[in-house]
Order: structure tokens, then C-alpha cells, then sequence
């Protein structure tokens, strides 16, 4: 009787164990937050005049631009992957962003939320077990849909009309997808190859890959 009971709890020990967060997830976290918060200042002027570039042809295609500030969700997820990442990168480099000065202010932490949080959703449907590179993708992808559902209301969108919310919709998804996703994919890849991740399982990938 008591081997039988340690044989079905130890499963379940583990999945604590894997998902309890470390001092050094909390530290990379932060540390990472905050890189992606230098990303996304000096993004908000090379992305900003792409935005407004690309709106000027057709509104709402402007979300084609928005990928590389749903960046930070989709690195979170990837390095410490466990409950929680995606979201707390993403907020932290949102907070970074605006205390450094944009011309959204407040609201870029009201973004970091809902985009941390669409990111989030997508590494829970896998249960925090599959990271690769369409999951990356399906995460930049919920982070743009969070930052759609967000703009329904903080930006008014919902006051626009139904074609532009569905191309800015588009738009933010293929972004994510792409500009999130992949490009987040291949810089956690590359960062990993670095050592620099030995003490996370996505160093051991690496490690295993070469």
C-alpha cells in the first residue's frame, strides 16, 4: 500500500515542483522584463511611424506594426515556463516603457495586462508543457487578440466599424504571430545557445541540440 501511494503522488510532487517559481525565475523575469522594456521604447518611434504609415493606406493595418510589443509575453513563456511568465514579462517591460516616457503613459501598463495575459492563455492550453515554435506563434498571436479585446474599449474601437476592427484584428494577429512569435522563438533560441539559460530547461534544449 505504501509504495502504490508514493508511486501515484510522486507525479504529482513534480508538477508542483516544476511549476513552483525560484528566486532565479523571479530574477531572469525581471531581468528580462526589463530588456524588453528598452525594446519597446525605442520601438514606439519606428514602430509608431509604421503604425501610423501603414493606417494612413488602410485603417486598421497599422496592427502589422504592433508585434514587437507583444514581444515580451512570448519570451517570458519560453525561458521560465511556468504559470504566470508571460504575464509578468510582459507587464514589467509595459511599466519599464512607460516610466521611461511614451506618449501613451498609464495606459501602456493597462497594454502590458491584456497582451501578457493573451500570451498567457495560449501557454496554458498546453499546460506549460509545449514551447515550440507554432505554440511561440500562437502565443504572439494571443497576445494580439488581447490587445484588440483591450482597444474595443480603451481606445474606442468598438465605436469604428466592423471592417476596420476585423483588418486591425488581422493584422495584430499576423504580427503577433510573426514579430512576437518567431522573431521571440528565434532570440530565445539564440540567447539559449549563448549558455547564458544553462540553469533553465530551455538552455538543456539547446544543449541537447547541438
Amino acid at each position: 500500500m505504501h509504495t502504490s501511494t508514493s508511486a501515484r503522488t510522486a507525479p504529482a510532487v513534480a508538477t508542483v515542483d516544476r511549476f513552483r517559481w525560484r528566486v532565479v525565475d523571479i530574477v531572469v523575469a525581471a531581468v528580462l522584463g526589463v530588456a524588453v522594456g528598452l525594446v519597446f521604447f525605442g520601438w514606439n518611434t519606428v514602430g509608431g511611424l509604421w503604425f501610423e504609415g501603414m493606417d494612413a493606406l488602410t485603417p486598421g493595418l497599422g496592427g502589422l506594426a504592433v508585434g514587437i510589443w507583444l514581444i515580451g509575453g512570448v519570451i517570458g513563456g519560453l525561458v521560465i515556463r511556468k504559470p504566470g511568465a508571460a504575464l509578468l514579462v510582459e507587464l514589467i517591460a509595459a511599466v519599464v516603457s512607460a516610466l521611461i516616457g511614451n506618449v501613451w503613459g498609464v495606459t501602456t501598463i493597462f497594454s502590458g495586462l491584456a497582451q501578457g495575459l493573451g500570451a498567457e492563455v495560449i501557454f496554458l492550453a498546453f499546460l506549460y508543457v509545449r514551447f515550440t515554435l507554432p505554440v511561440a506563434m500562437l502565443a504572439g498571436a494571443g497576445a494580439g487578440i488581447g490587445a484588440w479585446v483591450l482597444e474595443l474599449f480603451l481606445s474606442a474601437n468598438i465605436a469604428k466599424t466592423v471592417e476596420f476592427n476585423l483588418i486591425y484584428l488581422g493584422s495584430l494577429i499576423v504580427s503577433g504571430a510573426l514579430l512576437a512569435g518567431v522573431v521571440g522563438w528565434l532570440l530565445v533560441r539564440a540567447l539559449a545557445a549563448t549558455g547564458a539559460l544553462s540553469r533553465f530547461a530551455v538552455g538543456r534544449d539547446a544543449r541537447r541540440d547541438v
